[in-house]
C-alpha cells in the first residue's frame, strides 16, 4: 500500500485538504497527516483539523508521495518551512510524485520543482514569482512528469482521483469515482 503524506500547515483550505484525504483513504491509500508542529490546525474558513503526526516524526524513506493542500496563508506557512522544501526535493529526487493544489504550485516553486514544467493553480497566487520558465495553464488537473498540480477548491476531486491514478492505477481510481456518484 503506498503511502502518501499531506502536510498541514494553519490557514490550509480545508476543503482540498479533506478531499485528498478522505478519496486517497476511501482508495486503501495510506494517508499520513503532519502538522508543522503539535497544534490543532485551524483551516481557513476555522475548521479545526486534527493531524495524525507532527512533520519532525515523518518517515521520508517510506513516502510515495507527497500532496499539499493549498489557501492562504496556509500554502505561505508551508512554503515558509525549509524542511517541506526538503522533503519534496527529496520525494522528487527519488521519482516519485509531488502534488500540489490551489496556492500550494508556489511551493513546488520555491523548492526548485518546477522549472521547465507545465501546471495549473489558483489564478494569481504564482504572480509574485519569476515564473517565466513555468507554462501556467486553466487547466483543472495538470500532470507534468512526476508533478501534478490542480487550479483550487472546485477541482478538489479531480485532483484526488488524479492522485489516486498515480498511486494505484485506473482501475483503482474508477472505482472511488464510481462511489462517489452512486
Amino acid at each position: 500500500m503506498p503511502t502518501v503524506l499531506v502536510p498541514l500547515a494553519q490557514g490550509c483550505e480545508e476543503l482540498e485538504a479533506v478531499t485528498i484525504i478522505d478519496l486517497l483513504r476511501r482508495a486503501a491509500i495510506n494517508v499520513v497527516t503532519a502538522g508543522l508542529d503539535d497544534q490543532p490546525i485551524v483551516a481557513s474558513r476555522g475548521t479545526v483539523l486534527l493531524p495524525d503526526t507532527t512533520l519532525a516524526k515523518v518517515e521520508p524513506q517510506a513516502l510515495d508521495m507527497m500532496v499539499l493542500p493549498g489557501g492562504l496563508p496556509g500554502a505561505d506557512n508551508l512554503n515558509s518551512d525549509a524542511r517541506i522544501h526538503s522533503l519534496l526535493q527529496q520525494i522528487s529526487s527519488q521519482g516519485k510524485h509531488t502534488a500540489a493544489i490551489c496556492a500550494a504550485p508556489r511551493v513546488l516553486f520555491s523548492a526548485g520543482l518546477l522549472s521547465g514544467k507545465r501546471i495549473s493553480c489558483y489564478p494569481g497566487s504564482m504572480d509574485s514569482f519569476d515564473c517565466s520558465d513555468v507554462t501556467i495553464t486553466s487547466g483543472a488537473v495538470v500532470v507534468d512528469g512526476n508533478i501534478i498540480t490542480s487550479r483550487g477548491p472546485g477541482t478538489a476531486i479531480d485532483f484526488a482521483l488524479t492522485l489516486i491514478e498515480a498511486l494505484v492505477g485506473q482501475q483503482r481510481r474508477n472505482e472511488v469515482e464510481a462511489g462517489l456518484t452512486r
